[in-house]
């Protein structure tokens, strides 16, 4: 943790009133916060209850990574945004609010994609992370290189109802290839924009992502070192894991076999390596249907209230909960692309084609989300 060798001034002190009765926090650790240095990985759902928490308590110097930006389907829950900065970078409209929310807060925007050739020097110079990302390439990369460099990561993953929270510490604990030594196969882990989430629940975890990590700023309470916590906003209830660190860890175990970063998109089941044949891009898709001779069956797996807000002319709606039950529908000799939002669902659908006797399925990947980026600029977005 920092040490408390930064003192406060009087305008901080009015400000930081409240934590500075606290026994636990008082002045030495109020200095400790204005010392530190956090990064927040991700400005978008959990990264912004983290952050606003994080600058309100006085953190110093707030590291915020996020290349992506402002989108209107991310108001539902992005709470660090407005309607003003649709299509504004992310990490701007985030320090705009967090130094109007507290100026004494030292924010460095960092508009970068962390990836495994930058990872290391992004968050080398900060003393805890705080992952707010919603992919396993990026929470495997994010882990390795923490147990590499011998930093804390707060965990925190949010699905529909449902979060998880943990403090990852190799140092002190297991870390998170012990409670995931493996990814799950990507057809079967919707993100938000496919599995939806309730917008209050990021609010919940991020919070609790920033308490953690103020807690271990300031050397208070207990940490979730070695416990993972989690939370079921259907039924408002917490429950607790126990975890133990994997003495076969390929990472933080006493005999590492990963010591420097791997292919993260190949290991997680993504990226060209994985395809296989299996699906087809944007703009091919949309050089093959300007081929008159060449004639593909477009099969929309997304739901109907989806297909209204856009979707491919030419293609048919046919829910994924009901293409079982339609397939006499289709053509078993078509050439056949499924298509949904960003193409989970689609994956899922050609499986089931195939399974079925379809011998020439495809998916789009990216979905109908790639199709308005790459082909069709003036097409709805959601």
């Amino acid at each position: 943790m920092p040490a408390a060798s930064t003192s406060l001034s009087p305008a901080e002190l009015v400000r930081y009133a409240r934590h500075l009765t606290l026994p636990d926090v008082g002045q030495v650790g109020q200095s400790r916060l204005k010392a530190a240095r956090v990064a927040v990985i991700g400005a978008g759902g959990l990264g912004s209850p983290a952050a606003l928490y994080l600058a309100a308590a006085g953190v110093g110097t707030l590291g915020l990574i996020d290349f992506d930006q402002v989108d209107v389907t991310n108001l539902q829950r992005q709470i660090l945004h407005g309607t003003a900065a649709v299509g504004r970078p992310k990490v701007e409209s985030a320090a705009e609010r967090l130094t109007d929310l507290n100026p004494h807060v030292q924010i460095e925007m960092i508009r970068e994609r962390i990836q495994a050739a930058n990872a290391a020097e992004l968050l080398g110079e900060f003393d805890i992370i705080v992952d707010g990302s919603d992919n396993f390439p990026t929470r495997y990369l994010v882990n390795d290189v923490c147990v590499w460099l011998g930093k804390p990561l707060v965990y925190g993953s949010i699905f529909r109802f449902e979060g998880q929270v943990s403090l990852f510490w190799a140092n002190k604990g297991p870390c998170y290839r012990c409670l995931y030594p493996e990814p799950p196969p990507p057809e079967l882990v919707p993100n938000c924009a496919e599995g939806g989430v309730v917008g209050a629940l990021p609010g919940v975890i991020g919070s609790l992502q920033a308490l953690e990590a103020i807690k271990w700023i300031v050397g208070a309470g207990e940490s979730l070192v070695g416990r993972l916590l989690v939370f079921d906003g259907l039924r408002l209830s917490f429950r607790e894991l126990r975890l133990q660190k994997d003495p076969t860890c390929p990472v933080c175990g006493p005999e590492p076999t990963i010591t420097a970063p791997i292919d993260y998109e190949a290991f997680c089941g993504l990226g060209p390596a994985a395809a296989n044949g299996a699906e087809v891009g944007a703009r091919g898709l949309a050089a093959e249907l300007r081929e008159t001779r060449r004639a593909l069956a477009l099969v929309d797996v997304r739901e109907p209230w989806e297909w209204e807000i856009a979707h491919i002319q030419g293609s048919s709606l046919v829910p994924l909960g009901e293409l079982a039950g339609r397939l006499a529908e289709l053509d078993p000799r078509a050439e056949v692309v499924t298509i949904c939002h960003h193409g989970l669902r689609s994956l899922q659908a050609r499986d089931l084609l195939r399974a079925a006797g379809f011998p020439r399925v495809r998916s789009l990947s990216g979905g109908i989300d790639e199709w308005a980026r790459e082909v069709d600029s003036g097409m709805a977005r959601y």
